[in-house]
């Protein structure tokens, strides 16, 4: 569960950039790279980016409802 938890975050943190590079340069990164957005490839990253941050909705309303430092799995006394 930890290692897609981070495989997770990993592919929310690219397409956070990607977007940043959309916004600010006009940019899509994920599209250079695997051949353009209709290449199978950048829709495979796109798919996999959003079903990250459906997957992320899970530990974020654990973090809400049972408080952040409990979520994390620390302790803070």
């Amino acid at each position: 569960m930890r290692a897609l938890n981070l495989v997770t975050l990993l592919l929310i943190i690219v397409g956070g950039i990607n977007w940043l590079l959309v916004g600010i340069a006009d940019f899509d990164l994920v599209a250079a790279l695997f051949g353009g957005q209709q290449a199978v490839l950048s829709k495979i990253v796109y798919v996999l980016v959003g079903l990250s941050a459906l997957y992320q909705l899970v530990p974020f309303s654990k973090a809400l409802s049972i408080g952040e430092p409990m979520a994390e799995g620390r302790v803070v006394r």
